[in-house]
């Protein structure tokens, strides 16, 4: 079985921005996991991934209070046809970075973060895959607002594509 993800992050609501883009929505309504990598800010568009996508992944950043907090862990963990996913929002400074968290995950292939709204895809040595889709609300000093999509099928990534609004 194949599933299509949409990974978000750092969509601040409604501080940086009052509803998601709706080219945002429009993938929601497409893909059968949504993927969200913290700083949600208040817990509406959750509810409102919650009512509308088929499957919500997600944890709670920095920017997030206590009723996110009690909803939402840290870090997820979850294997998706076989790819062993870890979701969390922050990962420190980019320097180092991809052997940092090698070390710290080392049971994980995928590792989608947010925090830096900076879009990154890169593979550490030991191969853990590590994606931040930027934001969809808050571009701060980068030229697009930013989402990734992907599929996983049978123990496979593929097709990660970032989307720039």
């Amino acid at each position: 079985m194949t599933q299509r993800l949409l990974l978000i992050a750092d969509t601040h609501l409604p501080k940086r921005a009052l509803h998601l883009p709706a080219a945002v929505w429009e993938e929601v309504d497409r893909v059968d996991v949504v993927v969200h990598a913290g700083d949600w800010v208040e817990p509406a568009l959750l509810d409102e991934l919650e009512a509308r996508a088929p499957r919500v992944i997600g944890c709670w950043g920095n920017n997030d209070g206590a009723e996110l907090r009690e909803r939402l862990p840290e870090r997820v963990d979850v294997t998706l046809e076989g790819i062993r996913f870890t979701v969390v929002h922050e990962t420190g400074q980019s320097t180092g970075r991809d052997e940092r968290m090698a070390r710290l995950y080392p049971d994980t292939d995928v590792l989608v973060f947010g925090h830096s709204h900076i879009p990154w895809d890169t593979m550490a040595s030991t191969g853990l895959r590590l994606l931040n889709p930027g934001s969809p609300t808050d571009r701060r000093r980068q030229p697009h607002f930013t989402y990734l999509t992907a599929t996983v099928s049978d123990g496979s990534l593929e097709l990660v594509e970032l989307h720039r609004l």
